[in-house]
């Protein structure tokens, strides 16, 4: 099995419960298999994924995804984000993301909903929007909508604060302290 096949047969296989969850277990396993492969594509050494859709998700996985897994608490997990949205931004224009099984589309437009910049944000609801209404997601449009609103009210996500160390607002750290998102 070739790595890209080995990133999304095991990112398929965990499947959306685990996907948006804190999981000890997963986190620690993700680490133990994938961290090196991380850096590489952190590194652009599998720049060359970037020619197919299936390769693109592999790489958008594990530029994206996984890190908010291995490195959770640190700033390490919102690293390669840029990287991620840059790639995404590029697969989405090619059409990359209708040509992967639709469930898996979503790590398409999850780099623009993770981003912080109110241009991305409006793009990842317009791309959720549409995946709605091919697929019926109301949950990813749920989140996407909720992501949204927090950049609109704060120009960032307050969780992720401490570990990028960036002092909270009086108000971003009653929003935490009353439930906000936690990431």
């Amino acid at each position: 099995m070739s790595a890209v096949q080995e990133v999304i047969a095991f990112w398929r296989d965990a499947g959306r419960e685990k996907w948006f969850v804190k999981d000890d277990a997963l986190d620690a396993e993700l680490k133990a298999r994938f961290t090196d492969l991380h850096f590489a594509a952190a590194r652009n050494e599998c720049s060359d994924w970037c020619a197919t859709p299936e390769g693109t998700l592999a790489l958008l996985i594990l530029l994206d995804q996984f890190p908010r897994n291995m490195f959770r608490g640190s700033g390490h997990a919102f690293a390669t984000d840029p990287l991620a949205l840059s790639i995404a931004r590029q697969a989405v224009g090619k059409g990359f993301d209708r040509d992967v099984d639709p469930p898996m589309a979503i790590f398409f437009y999850l780099p623009f909903e993770h981003s912080e910049d109110p241009a991305d944000q409006q793009t990842s609801m317009d791309l959720f929007t549409a995946h709605h209404e091919r697929v019926d997601d109301a949950e990813c449009l749920r989140y996407a909508v909720v992501h949204q609103e927090i950049i609109t009210r704060f120009g960032r996500f307050p969780h992720r604060n401490a570990a990028l160390g960036r002092e909270s607002t009086a108000e971003e750290r009653a929003y935490l302290d009353d439930g906000g998102l936690k990431g």
